[in-house]
């Protein structure tokens, strides 16, 4: 298999510098001026100046906690994973079987690349140790690597959303078209003119050759949504994976879309059911800001204490909330693997933290956290940068300055200590196998 050639010094500059230059304009405007996937589908940027703040139609979302990698982009052989200090835990992760087949995701990723053109095929594919596993970003403006879903035909996309299928849960598989259609949504609600902002907006890459032995995994990504898939035998990480919207609610094409419901309820069910005295261990102190995302796009190496109140201090039926909470997310993956993720879960229970910020009424903007060695869970509501924004603290175009809502969600989910992509999985591989 043809394998794509690894990104320039001068690409990697470019990238480094748009989203460093993004970041210090507050992102907003200045993300517009990168789009797409790297297969000709850049756009124009809107006409609205960065530099005076001001919000191009179509405006992307995103923010400082999710803008991508920028200036301190982590390249796969520096890869350590999101730690509480900077040191990794070791002996985690171990290559295993776990009885749950991955022959129908190797099936459905073949098919899709044989459906591909040769130049199609030789855009989307990398080596399986790719610094663009790292690459992916949330945020709309970015430029993108891969095959892009609105450049295919009918019966190539159908053959991307059955690899789909086969790697996601039913709700997964739901969750993500209706993330790609808000997507949609909010291009049509910005006025259009902006093909970043469109269900076709997203991205296939695929890292070594799909192989029921072999290691390999692909990448889906596009604004609001990154899914990183890794396979090893029948094992399989998926993560890091992010979904958010905004809005999370609205009708579109005739069809009512809403999400995070039961991302929003869980969290609450959790928190309601601990004690008072557990209250106050869980609850920050601090307001809820218009963004509180840790571990986003960008954040590979992150150093992140734990905070809150670990399981070791829950009831038996605190726990088992806690655990149904963690399911939601693993949940996004197919049943049988989910399975599998959720034992490795509870193998940690005890090191597993609850942690909150903001109020904990049903409409409330809130932040939580579940946070143990195997597993790192973030859900956020955002303050809007593009729909419904009226609270004019955040220079017009929401972002940390201004007033969090519902209507905006940043979700992600890692496994920390060296085994998002799978990195720690091939690591055991090269040095056992190979």
């Amino acid at each position: 298999m043809q394998t794509h050639k690894p990104r320039t010094p001068e690409a990697d500059r470019t990238r480094r510098w748009f989203m460093n230059r993004s970041l210090l304009l507050g992102g907003a405007a200045a993300v517009t001026a990168m789009t797409g996937c790297s297969a000709g589908s850049a756009t124009t940027a809107g006409s609205a100046s960065a530099a005076s703040g001001g919000v191009p139609s179509g405006m992307p979302s995103g923010g400082p906690g999710g803008m991508g990698p920028g200036a301190t982009e982590v390249k796969y052989a520096d890869f350590v994973g999101v730690t509480t200090d900077g040191t990794v835990v070791d002996d985690l992760y171990a290559i295993h079987s776990t009885g749950v087949s991955t022959d129908a995701v190797v099936q459905a990723a073949q098919a899709f690349l044989d459906g591909l053109t040769t130049e199609e095929r030789r855009a989307a594919v990398f080596e399986v140790d790719a610094d663009e596993w790292l690459a992916w970003s949330n945020v709309d403006g970015y430029r993108r690597e891969g095959a892009r879903m609105g450049d295919l035909t009918e019966k190539q996309r159908d053959l991307g959303y059955a690899l789909l299928g086969a790697a996601l849960s039913a709700d997964g598989l739901t969750r993500s078209r209706n993330i790609m259609k808000l997507n949609a949504f909010l291009g049509d609600y910005s006025g259009g003119g902006k093909d970043t902002l469109t269900e076709g907006a997203y991205c296939f890459t695929f890292m070594g050759t799909p192989s029921t032995t072999e290691p390999w995994g692909f990448q889906y990504e596009g604004h609001h949504l990154a899914v990183n898939y890794f396979v090893l035998g029948d094992q399989v990480v998926m993560t890091p994976t992010f979904m958010g919207s905004e809005p999370t609610s609205a009708t579109y094409d005739g069809e009512e879309i809403t999400l995070f419901e039961k991302e929003t309820r869980a969290g609450l069910t959790l928190l309601r059911a601990l004690t008072a005295a557990q209250r106050k261990k869980v609850v920050s102190g601090e307001a809820k800001a218009g963004d509180n995302l840790k571990a986003g796009a960008g954040q590979d190496n992150l150093q992140l204490a734990h905070q809150g109140l670990a399981a070791s201090e829950f009831t038996q039926a605190q726990r088992a909330k806690l655990l149904d909470l963690v399911r939601v997310y693993v949940g996004y993956m197919a049943d049988g693997h989910a399975d599998v993720r959720m034992k490795e879960v509870e193998a940690h229970l005890d090191d597993t933290y609850f942690f909150w910020i903001g109020e904990a009424e049903d409409s409330s903007a809130f932040y939580y956290r579940v946070h143990s060695p195997v597993v790192l869970i973030e859900y956020d509501a955002q303050s809007p940068l593009a729909y419904g924004n009226t609270s004019g603290g955040g220079g017009g175009t929401g972002g940390p300055g201004g007033t969090p809502t519902q209507q905006h969600i940043h979700t992600v989910v890692r496994t920390p200590n060296g085994n998002d992509y799978g990195v720690d999985l091939l690591r055991l591989h090269l040095e056992n196998d190979h």
